[in-house]
């Protein structure tokens, strides 16, 4: 019952403008208050501050800051293998597997279009068909930056308009299409084995998100689909290496990997609810013989 009324009480909720009060307050500096407030957060949520370059909480100015912070060096080690894909945060396996009627599972139950959630390109969305998926939870006390799981070059970036539900699993379990229908960028890179999608999504209280190339995402608000491509080869090209940083959440959401056809094969170690380590092997190519693996 209790379950119920907490997803319910989602419908309700003035979502957007909830999101940008909590934005407000996540980015001001308020001393004492923002200082309490981050303690308060660290020791609900078990964060561990041993990794981060600055383990004071009295450091940040903003929760904002807090939120987003660095590891310290070498906190997190990136397998060199050429044909390992590392995972691209810290996060839970929220699900993965392959695109069955280029459909992407959300939750036992529960199903959406890769064509949806890539903002309705027809022709996109046919890049992937036949492909595979994986969806990575971030939960409030993960490391909140994005990195690469291996070299790509950007094409094109897409802001889709949406709601803004919470993306834990009870809401994923029981909101139907809710990765297709909450506010998202969608990345889309040329890689050695084919174009891949990196999807960020938006939340509730999710103040924004943030990219190393365009900074903060915030067209104006409507429901107008905004795309932006880029140049692949030149000076002007966006190249990112395996494990470059390539965005962040200010508060935290998911992330959805889309891979084209027989690209990958996904690591052993993957299972619906395992947690993830930013660095660590996510899957193979598979066009690579199985010596490199």
């Amino acid at each position: 019952m209790l379950n119920k009324l907490k997803v319910n009480l989602q419908y309700w909720l003035p979502q957007h403008g909830l999101t940008r009060l909590v934005g407000r307050l996540a980015s001001a500096k308020l001393g004492s208050i923002t200082t309490a407030v981050i303690k308060t957060f660290i020791k609900q949520y078990k964060v561990d501050m041993d990794e981060a370059l600055h383990s004071d909480p009295e450091h940040f100015k903003t929760f904002n800051e807090f939120f987003v912070r660095e590891l310290k060096p070498g906190a997190r080690l990136v397998d060199e293998r050429q044909s390992v894909l590392t995972h691209p945060a810290d996060a839970c396996v929220s699900q993965f597997g392959p695109l069955v009627d280029n459909q992407l599972v959300q939750a036992k139950n529960h199903h959406y279009s890769a064509l949806e959630l890539l903002g309705g390109d027809h022709s996109l969305a046919e890049e992937f068909e036949h492909g595979s998926f994986a969806t990575l939870y971030l939960s409030p006390r993960d490391y909140h930056r994005v990195h690469m799981p291996c070299d790509g070059t950007l094409r094109q970036m897409i802001y889709v308009p949406g709601d803004l539900f919470s993306v834990n699993p009870l809401t994923a379990e029981n909101v139907p299409n809710l990765f297709a229908r909450n506010e998202r960028v969608v990345c889309i890179f040329d890689t050695e084995f084919g174009p891949m999608a990196q999807v960020l999504v938006g939340a509730t209280i999710v103040g924004s998100i943030e990219l190393i190339w365009a900074g903060t995402v915030t067209p104006p608000r409507g429901n107008s689909v905004y795309r932006w491509n880029y140049p692949t080869e030149g000076e002007e090209a966006i190249t990112l290496k395996k494990g470059d940083e390539m965005g962040r959440f200010k508060l935290g959401s998911t992330v959805i990997n889309v891979f084209s056809k027989e690209a990958i094969t996904f690591d052993a170690s993957m299972e619906n609810g395992a947690p993830t380590r930013m660095g660590t092997a996510y899957a193979h190519q598979s066009s690579m013989d199985s010596d490199d693996l």
